[in-house]
């Protein structure tokens, strides 16, 4: 019987991680396909289009929308996996030896964990990397950040003071952790604290004390209008403080939230948001494992028995309620209301909660 269950375990696992590459690779590139051409779509108004530049753009940008759509993969990827050994009677014939729904859904648990691991480890540094990458090269194609499936832009605003007064930086987008910036609007005031002048530029490279300006045009106080092709805006910031204040957490790394949150607390920024990414990221592989054990409870159903359409149904109306119940539980932590800690697992819990009761209602009564 251990021979029998060892056998049949390593089936159903490769069975269901097999679904779940297949699944998780059909949405990347549908996702990039439906980028691609929104992106040709836009680059259209350029003098000189570049397909293959327009393309590197989507491509680098559609992995952290895949991690986003991980759990999704593995409930889907259950779900079929599941589905497809009661359709072909697999199921009922292991029953008829003896195994449980649990041995049924320990592969596959097995499996999600593992994969939940290897992303954490090593596919979100590359997302975030080849994300970086794409808003690059998004930037030589269009000069500025229109975005189709952004995560990075909207409004940052960063501070600082020197010597000769304060300035308040607005930025459209950010690239390189912050330390470019695209549709910048400075205003600038002196000593006293009084206005002294607006300045919009297209672009702000952070460099040695400097922020570098490309495409200026200014609005001093009482005096003309002026145009220039560059300028310079004395700084004390450094790249460091910049990136606190403007790198978004999906953009970092796993490997370095640990000293985005250290350095965040240090010079006195919210470091909520780095902390809700890094314990997100810490329980991925146990989310993972939760979904496969809530997809499991809708999918294990024999179809000669009926009723499958409507227990899938329920699974994707559970997953659509973790989604909503993540989004909620990630605003609560960014205004404040919620421990980091606490709105990223609990989703973990209630999943895992909910999947063992079903399981435990239908296997054992």
């Amino acid at each position: 019987m251990q021979a029998i269950t060892g056998t049949l375990g390593r089936y159903i696992g490769w069975r269901f991680v097999t679904a779940t590459l297949a699944i998780f690779v059909g949405i990347i590139a549908l996702t990039a396909l439906i980028d691609y051409v929104e992106m040709m779509r836009r680059a259209s108004d350029l003098p000189n289009p570049s397909p293959l530049l327009a393309a590197e753009v989507s491509l680098f940008r559609v992995p952290q929308i895949g991690e986003r759509l991980m759990p999704f993969c593995i409930l889907i990827a259950t779900m079929s996996c599941f589905l497809n050994l009661s359709r072909r009677n697999e199921l009922v014939v292991a029953r008829a030896a003896g195994i449980s729904a649990w041995q049924f859904v320990a592969p596959a648990v097995f499996a999600a964990f593992v994969l939940g691991v290897l992303a954490t480890i090593g596919y979100n540094p590359l997302s975030a990397n080849l994300q970086e990458k794409s808003k690059k090269l998004e930037y030589q194609l269009f000069g500025s950040s229109p975005t189709t499936f952004a995560v990075h832009t909207g409004t940052f605003w960063i501070g600082q003071r020197t010597p000769d007064g304060e300035a308040i930086i607005n930025a459209a987008s950010s690239a390189d952790q912050g330390a470019e910036l695209s549709a910048v609007t400075i205003y600038r005031f002196n000593k006293t604290g009084a206005f002294v002048e607006r300045i919009d530029a297209r672009s702000a490279v952070l460099e040695s004390k400097v922020w570098k300006l490309s495409g200026v045009r200014g609005y001093p106080l009482g005096q003309m209008p002026y145009d220039r092709d560059s300028a310079e805006l004395p700084t004390n910031l450094t790249r460091a403080q910049v990136r606190e204040n403007v790198a978004v957490p999906e953009s970092v790394s796993f490997w370095e939230l640990p000293q985005y949150i250290t350095t965040a607390e240090h010079v006195g920024l919210a470091a909520a948001g780095y902390r809700l990414q890094f314990q997100k990221l810490l329980a991925r592989p146990f989310l993972l494992a939760a979904v496969v054990l809530l997809a499991s409870a809708v999918s294990l159903r024999f179809f000669r028995f009926g009723g499958v359409q409507n227990m899938v149904l329920s699974g994707v109306l559970a997953g659509f309620l973790l989604y909503v119940l993540s989004k909620v539980t990630d605003d609560m932590t960014k205004a404040g209301l919620m421990h980091p800690v606490a709105a990223a697992w609990l989703g973990v819990l209630i999943a895992g909660v909910v999947g063992i009761t079903a399981l435990l209602y239908q296997e054992d009564g």
